[in-house]
């Protein structure tokens, strides 16, 4: 792979010893929203690390003051309401996420920032979610005419169905803290030692036998994907409605 193509990336992978892995969305200047590109890279490294043997455990993060802004909404625009094409679209983004979930080593979710849309949904993904205290959560799909259509499968497995409406259909953004109540977020620490906390934790878990943490996740995971192809569907539909075109169109003139 060229230099060019490498510096355009959307994820760099550090090995930071003991058998872990510190990847990091590198996308700041566009709070590491997720294009086409960054979802073929998700279920690339995804794939690459865990068949890895010298692999054991994984934090994901974000560079700069996001950890995912969700989903770009220049992609938005180009799939224009189209169904024909949101459908595949969609089918490749429900994949990705569910890469995190059926990767071979756990991952760390390591939340630094702003985490909308699809970047709390990214964070569900994750075997553990740990956050910065300046971190931030939203499904913010709805103020565009949408559902987190990841999120309203895997949420209410995670926080509960009251926790997933409340976030789903109000839009807000709550904190950390908040998020350690709904039973996503398992600790909060300084935004300085998030990382660092992350990769003690995962060199903590890399510590056991490989198979048993392998075989535990797998189990763990074992009925993840279910009800995925009812919500593409439903998520494909509100693509083609007015409201959803109306609102990406105010979005992008705001600049």
């Amino acid at each position: 792979m060229n230099d060019e193509r490498m510096n355009d990336r959307r994820f760099r992978i550090d090995d930071v010893g003991d058998g872990v892995r510190l990847v990091t969305m590198c996308r700041p200047a566009k709070l590491n929203a997720m294009d086409r590109q960054w979802f073929a890279e998700l279920t690339e490294w995804t794939s690459e690390l865990g068949e890895a043997s010298d692999v054991r455990a994984v934090v994901l993060t974000g560079e700069g003051r996001a950890f995912s802004a969700g989903g770009d909404i220049d992609m938005f625009a180009d799939l224009d309401g189209d169904v024909s094409r949101v459908r595949p679209h969609l089918r490749r983004v429900y994949e990705a996420f569910h890469h995190v979930e059926t990767c071979a080593v756990p991952v760390i979710g390591a939340v630094n920032g702003i985490a909308f849309g699809g970047g709390t949904e990214l964070a569900l993904a994750c075997d553990i979610v740990v956050a910065g205290e300046s971190a931030e959560f939203s499904f913010k799909e709805v103020t565009v005419g949408l559902m987190p259509g990841y999120g309203v499968i895997r949420a209410p497995e995670v926080m509960g169905r009251h926790w997933t409406r409340y976030l789903a259909l109000t839009g807000r953004t709550v904190g950390p803290r908040t998020m350690e109540r709904a039973g996503l977020v398992i600790e909060t620490f300084a935004d300085e030692l998030l990382v660092e906390r992350a990769v003690a934790m995962a060199r903590e878990i890399a510590g056991f036998s490989t198979l048993g943490v392998r075989v535990g996740k797998s189990f763990i995971n074992r009925d993840t994907g279910s009800g995925y192809a009812e919500s593409v569907e439903a998520t494909a539909l509100l693509f083609d409605t007015d409201d959803h075109r109306d609102a990406v169109r105010a979005f992008v003139s705001r600049g």
